[in-house]
């Protein structure tokens, strides 16, 4: 009995530990991923965070900068960071250097048109080209002064766009107001706009400024019920309707290869919360894992968060991968080139490494640059996130295979493996090694353990056309015998018969 009671006691104290250690570990640890069956499961850190930069503590030419208030976006040029302070009406521009020091190099207020100097008005969004044909050349949604700023590298206007409807070809309103707010240019020059209450896709511009038109609309979902009324309804009853009319896109960037990432808070059957869009408009973002990139599969209700994730900025890396930043919950989610969710950091709140109003994301490399905006004074922050050791090794075996070095990537992630062996990408990217190398069974065992019926399918299928050529004399032995026994053995029961009746 006294046994007894020691045990309770001991595990009585154990429970009482428990939460504050689960805590602690909460506050070194905020890495997770989804197993196959959708649950979430801790993880190793794959970023961890290298600066956290508030605006108080950045100094340029001796003097302080002062806080950043409510700024909306960054955009990254080679080792330069432009960040678009927009409460302050400035363009901050941050050097960083290889050992993950840094410093405030210029701040740009104003900028030379035709001659005079022209102030920013809270600027939203800014893209500085890495293109050939318009290299360092710079453009700003100058939001609040309701026009886009196209400069070149000496920040002197080379073109000023206004409201599109201005020149009697858009089809918004002469009188409605061009708030523009997220901007990028591909190679060919064209420019891509999102900007407020403009609900029929991206904006474009091309070279020279003009408008083209728009692109990439997101899709209208439109219920049964919606069509059998407006089926049965009156003129007056469909006009005093609401329309169902597409969401806007919050926010837009472009990968090397020229396609256009965009980003939507709402999320439908029918729609998307990231979308990658082609030169026409079209979505080709690929769709191949067994859940699709909307965020967390699995939320609750806690505070002022609930409901779904709500994406507002996505960065595509130089593997192909993409980040995407949930402001719902302050989390970035990591997927690969095939749509498979990698990892998940982050979370809500005013310290190093999570976020209270995520606003813009980019990318040097494979190290991320976050901006909060902030909710209230002083607390605006941009936050570096490098890789750890386990994230390169992930990065790498993804390379490898990317790369066509399928034995490379699998020993890489049996590496992933020995670190990690809840990791269920490491298996699916055995699998596919092994899938490249020709060995079908042992990959249909690895797709099978995690639930990944689509390259189940595929191995199976090369796996079913491989046995058959191996083992297709054992059909035509087995056809040759239907074909030959049954005649041959009535050929002889009737010579027998009819020997034995003569």
């Amino acid at each position: 009995m006294k046994k007894f009671i020691c045990y309770v006691l001991v595990a009585i104290l154990f429970a009482g530990m428990l939460p504050a250690t689960a805590f602690a570990a909460m506050g070194r640890s905020y890495t997770y991923s989804y197993n196959e069956w959708g649950a979430p499961i801790p993880s190793p850190d794959v970023y961890f965070v290298s600066a956290y930069i508030l605006g108080q503590h950045l100094y340029f030419n001796g003097e302080n900068i002062g806080a950043f208030l409510s700024p909306q976006d960054i955009h990254v040029h080679g080792n330069l960071l432009y960040l678009a302070d927009s409460g302050n009406h400035r363009i901050i521009i941050i050097e960083f250097f290889e050992d993950t020091t840094f410093e405030v190099i210029d701040i740009i207020t104003s900028v030379n048109h035709n001659g005079a100097q022209t102030t920013f008005r809270n600027p939203h969004g800014i893209f500085v080209s890495p293109w050939y044909a318009n290299y360092g050349q710079i453009w700003i949604a100058d939001t609040e002064n309701h026009r886009i700023l196209h400069m070149d590298e000496n920040w002197n206007v080379l073109n000023e766009i206004l409201h599109p409807g201005i020149y009697g070809i858009s089809q918004l309103a002469p009188d409605s107001d061009f708030f523009p707010t997220k901007l990028a240019v591909d190679f060919s020059g064209r420019l891509f706009v999102q900007a407020r209450a403009v609900n029929r896709g991206f904006m474009e511009f091309d070279r020279y400024g003009g408008f083209a038109g728009y692109m990439g609309a997101p899709p209208v979902e439109i219920t049964p019920w919606d069509q059998i009324w407006r089926f049965i309804a009156t003129q007056e009853q469909r006009e005093r309707r609401l329309l169902n009319v597409p969401v806007e896109y919050n926010n837009l960037s472009i990968d090397d290869e020229g396609f256009i990432f965009g980003t939507i808070s709402q999320v439908t059957d029918e729609l998307q919360p990231v979308v990658r869009l082609n030169m026409m408009g079209d979505d080709v973002l690929i769709r191949n894992g067994w859940a699709y990139p909307v965020g967390d599969l699995w939320y609750g209700q806690g505070g002022d968060r609930s409901g779904p994730s709500m994406f507002v900025a996505v960065t595509a890396l130089p593997n192909g991968n993409y980040v995407v930043f949930d402001r719902n919950r302050g989390r970035l989610f990591a997927y690969d080139t095939q749509g498979n969710l990698l990892f998940v950091w982050g979370g809500p709140g005013p310290r190093e490494g999570f976020f209270t109003m995520p606003a813009a994301l980019d990318n040097m490399g494979f190290t991320l640059f976050a901006l909060d905006a902030g909710i209230g004074a002083n607390n605006a922050a941009l936050t570096r996130f490098d890789l750890t050791d386990y994230g390169a090794l992930i990065n790498k075996a993804l390379e490898m295979y990317h790369r066509g070095l399928y034995e490379e990537s699998y020993h890489l992630w049996h590496d992933v493996l020995r670190i990690n062996g809840n990791f269920g990408m490491a298996y699916i990217g055995i699998a596919r090694a092994l899938l490249r190398q020709g060995y079908y069974r042992d990959a249909m065992e690895l797709f099978r353990y995690q639930n990944d019926n689509i390259n189940f399918g595929r191995a199976f299928g090369f796996y079913r056309r491989i046995w058959m050529e191996d083992h297709f004399w054992i059909f035509v032995v087995v056809v040759a015998t239907l074909a030959i026994v049954p005649p041959t053995v009535k050929k002889i029961i009737k010579v027998r018969r009819e020997i034995r009746e003569s």
